[in-house]
């Protein structure tokens, strides 16, 4: 029956196409289930011999399983297959799998029947010559049947007849940020149908995990791989599922399924898209036994300006598809500039062409139509002038930036690309380095884009590196359009420039990169490091940036003694073992020695390579790390391995191909030490808080005024109103709660939002309530109120004290604090709000208004009734001997109130203040009536008292 089995699928395959479900579903119901009746059938029918020696040429894959734990973004994978010998003598099996060009490989095991062979990480000899490496063949270069930004690990050994080799390899990586997602990928190119194809991924993110898709098969290199155009489903017999902070996905299709995607068993990339649980705050600071690490992405910013040239190549290596897809991509590049960019364009072959001549132009319809029309009308010819392009668009940014009133925190950048090496005028690469790093002078970013086999991938590489760009290659035949818009996409909005982020010097050692030019939406800043002193209880954190006109401090206390939380041994999903790693520790020496490859590629002095390369083989060898200068080597004799080649792997810590320098940055320059931000919270009594409660302070009387408003839920009032002169209105809205039992109140209010506006020497405005704070100033920013932060611009200041209070400057010569009032277990007559204190009034005017303001600039005479109704004025120093007397009264603007002493308590209750109490809503304390003092929104700016406004 077996015979005649394959007998008709021998037939079938010499007149057409056989049916691939039956021909699958035979081979995982015959084939698979017992080798040695094939055997027999092979030596009793010689007609097939020919036929079952080409199956018997290699051996059967049974098993092929890949599972891997991702731990905060730092993943373990581990890769299983076993290969079955059923032939009649010993043949070679051979292992390859694509591994991100990013990973490190930390082990490699293979075992035979029932010996094991351990792979072993030792330290790389210097080659010679004669070596008998020069007899290996060179490693593959990217077009040789792989993808992109991938290295090939290969292993073979000879199988025994009748017996299976299995092997185990581990690598591990740090996951890079990139357009909001984090993105894991496994090579799934076993070159054959497998009876046990299995991919399990467990993702644990204690940040929580906020989204996560697996999107189909990727695969450029064949299309016939059952992909639908425009189908975004996952593959088949995909499942996923995931809780808050876990996430577990399984990749299991049957040997059918398989072939559906492909007879040749190169199924393609399995994919996992997924994003973390982030907030405008100083990020995600993880402590483990001594090691720490930070992510820092944060959301809602407003995006920074960009003056950006654009360099292509147009000599006549880009006739074709190349240049038509570098100009379709160009096209839609230049739709997306924003209004407030600038932008030139450069084209050069062994000529240098430049749009718009010793300037760059603000983006208009007119010139982003004129830009397009120069675009299209490109046509490649000659040669390949890299190194006068470079040094034209450096010299046109350079006097841009020197000649204009440009932005101090906007971006410059130069996006280069080209598909060939230099062949006109300077053509030695290092000449061109130096040249276009003094040309760059670290003003700006250089960003490279290689298409194509034939370019100087190295020299693309350490340009970027050199000048704090990042590098991308495309193979020929991909869709270069799309990759180049999305490599923009990832660099067109930078959002901070000038990153810094500080630790205290005595508490942390060995920390990775900690200053960063700039950070681009959607990816991530990470920094690692050593911790000193173990017995602190917590980890002061500081980062400092610039966005837009605004500076941004940032500053939390992160407890060091977290082992609920970070601790992730007996977590379920995660019984493989990873869980008795220290990933923190692990992902720490992973940016480390990304860090010493990129120095050394950057260093043209040998002593000082030796040393990088000496210092990154110590850790290497230390964590087991397969690097450029370390090697894999197997215990037993007779098993040829060949990890990645040196050349091969990148030392970039990237996962796709790119060097990512813009997100690694460099050490924050020696002897520069930002001065701290005391908290200046200055104490004021003249204050709206709590029911709410008023207090007035008259420095020169040495007496305080107090009344109530009894408001309405939803009521806006007005509490400053200065915007015809100062510029300045400060607005509180009102929220409702149920009034204590037995009180003669019928309820409560507090202030759940301040609203602070300020129209000159510019528009801004600010609103606050207990859990943020939005600051818009033409563009918005978002921060919490639960971090300590502050942010500055050319004339406003906003300080957080995290969960405690926003201090809030204007000019240097107005200042209002806002304390935020939380409670733990709120009774039901209790709300979080917020309490307005006016704690320097210097720059408002005499004219200013509202509930507050209107005593500012204001003197109130205190008026005692004697006991035979005679009237006496109280002068300034007999009010301490004032006793409580219900004839007590006020003259304010010649009106005569009534009041009474009391005590109020400010501040949380930290200071008590002794006042004069008028009640009735201040029936004639305040001008007019207390509806006078309602806003109709809380940007209603009311440019006098009784009028109507909006800023």
């Amino acid at each position: 029956m077996i015979l005649w089995l394959w007998l008709c699928w021998g037939f079938s395959t010499s007149v057409g196409q056989p049916d691939s479900e039956l021909m699958a579903r035979y081979l995982e119901e015959k084939l698979m289930a017992d080798y040695s009746i094939m055997e027999q059938v092979a030596r009793r029918v010689p007609r097939q011999a020919k036929f079952l020696q080409r199956l018997e040429t290699r051996p059967r894959m049974s098993e092929f399983t890949v599972k891997s734990t991702i731990i905060s973004r730092y993943a373990f994978t581990t890769v299983s297959c076993t290969m079955v010998n059923s032939g009649s003598e010993a043949r070679e099996g051979v292992f390859e799998m694509q591994i991100p060009a990013a990973a490190f490989i930390s082990n490699f095991t293979v075992s035979i029947g029932n010996k094991t062979y351990y792979g072993e990480v030792t330290g790389k000899e210097r080659k010679h010559s004669s070596d008998d490496n020069a007899k290996h063949k060179k490693p593959p270069r990217p077009t040789d049947g792989r993808e992109n930004g991938y290295e090939t690990f290969k292993a073979s050994v000879f199988i025994p007849r009748k017996m299976q080799a299995k092997f185990l390899l581990h690598y591990e990586e740090l996951l890079q940020r990139r357009l909001g997602k984090y993105e894991y990928t496994v090579s799934i190119r076993p070159q054959q149908l497998v009876g046990r194809l299995r991919v399990e991924v467990n993702i644990l993110e204690n940040s929580g995990i906020v989204s996560l898709e697996v999107p189909p098969l990727r695969n450029s290199k064949h299309k016939g791989n059952g992909k639908v155009e425009g189908d975004v489903s996952p593959p088949p017999s995909t499942v996923v599922g995931h809780t808050k902070t876990l996430a577990k996905v399984t990749f299991n299709p049957t040997v059918v399924e398989q072939t559906r995607i492909a007879r040749n068993g190169i199924l393609g990339d399995f994919i996992i898209r997924y994003d973390v649980n982030r907030e405008l705050s100083i990020g995600d600071v993880q402590i483990l036994n001594g090691y720490f690490v930070h992510y820092f992405a944060p959301i809602d910013l407003p995006p920074l300006p960009k003056n950006v040239v654009f360099v292509l190549d147009s000599s006549a290596s880009m006739v074709g598809t190349k240049l038509k897809q570098t100009k379709e991509a160009l096209f839609t590049i230049l739709q997306d500039l924003r209004p407030e960019d600038h932008f030139n364009i450069i084209g050069f072959s062994n000529r240098i062409k430049v749009w718009q001549q010793d300037r760059l132009v603000p983006v208009t319809p007119n010139n982003i139509r004129d830009a397009k029309k120069y675009i299209h009308n490109m046509s490649p010819t000659g040669g390949t002038n890299i190194n006068g392009a470079l040094q034209t668009g450096a010299k046109l940014l350079n006097d841009y930036i020197a000649q204009n009133d440009v932005d101090a925190r906007s971006v410059s950048l130069i996006i280069f690309l080209t598909d060939g090496r230099p062949t006109v005028g300077e053509t030695q690469s290092s000449k061109i380095l130096s040249n276009t790093k003094d040309a760059i002078r670290d003003k700006f970013c250089l960003f490279t884009i290689g298409i194509g086999n034939d370019v100087d991938h190295k020299l693309l590489e350490r340009m970027a590196l050199e000048n704090c760009g990042m590098t991308r290659h495309f193979q020929e035949d991909e869709d270069a359009a799309s990759h180049l818009k999305g490599f923009y996409d990832e660099i067109g909005t930078p959002l901070l420039s000038d990153i810094r982020v500080d630790y205290p010097e005595d508490n942390v050692e060995q920390v990775t990169q900690n200053f960063f030019p700039n950070y681009f939406n959607g990816s991530e800043i990470i920094i690692a490091g050593k911790l000193i002193n173990r017995t602190s209880d917590s980890l002061h954190v500081e980062v400092t940036a610039s966005n837009s006109k605004k500076y941004i401090v940032l500053k939390t206390d992160v407890a060091i003694d977290l082992p609920s939380r970070n601790d992730i041994r007996g977590v379920p999903g995660l019984e493989d073992g990873k869980g008795d790693k220290n990933y923190i520790e692990r992902a720490w020496s992973y940016l480390t020695i990304k860090e010493l490859l990129n120095s050394r590629l950057k260093s043209d002095d040998n002593q000082e390579k030796d040393y990088l390369m000496e210092k990154a083989k110590s850790i290497a060898l230390t964590y087991n790390f397969v690097t450029p200068f370390t090697v894999l080597k197997m215990r037993e004799a007779g098993l040829h391995s060949e990890p990645p080649q040196e050349e091969f792997i990148s030392p970039s810590t990237d996962g796709i191909g790119e060097k990512l320098q813009s997100l690694q940055g460099h050490k924050a320059p020696p002897g520069i030490r930002r001065q701290q931000d005391n908290q200046r919270i200055k104490i004021s009594k003249t204050s709206a808080d709590g029911d709410p409660h008023f207090v007035i302070d008259f420095p020169s009387s040495k007496f305080s005024v107090c009344f109530n408003i009894d408001g309405e839920p939803g009521d806006i009032l007005r509490l400053v109103s200065d915007h015809k002169e100062s510029g300045v209105t400060v607005n509180g809205q009102l929220i409702g709660a149920p009034a204590p039992p037995n009180g003669h109140k019928k309820h409560r209010t507090y202030f759940s939002t301040i609203t602070i506006l300020s129209n000159k020497p510019e528009r801004s405005y600010l609103e606050i309530t207990p859990k943020r704070i939005i600051l818009d100033d033409g563009e918005r920013l978002l921060l919490s109120c639960d971090r300590s932060a502050v942010v500055r611009s050319s004339s406003l200041e906003v300080s957080i004290s995290a969960n405690s209070n926003i201090t809030v400057t204007i000019r240097d010569t107005i200042s209002f604090v806002i304390l935020i009032h939380h409670y733990k277990k709120p009774a039901p007559y209790q709300r979080n709000h917020l309490g307005f204190y006016i704690s320097n009034s210097k720059g408002l005017s005499s004219d200013a208004h509202g509930l507050l303001g209107q005593f500012l600039n204001h003197e109130v005479k205190l008026l005692q009734e004697s006991l035979n109704t005679s009237r006496q004025q109280v002068g300034q120093n007999q009010t301490e001997a004032l006793m409580p007397n219900p004839t007590t009264t006020l003259k304010v603007k010649g009106r005569l109130i009534p009041v009474v002493w009391k005590q109020r308590r400010i501040y949380n209750g930290q200071q008590e203040v002794d006042c004069w109490f008028a009640k009735n809503n201040a029936d004639k304390l305040i001008d007019g009536s207390y509806k006078d003092y309602l806003a109709s929104h809380p940007f209603d700016t009311g440019t006098s008292f009784g009028t109507i406004n909006s800023l």
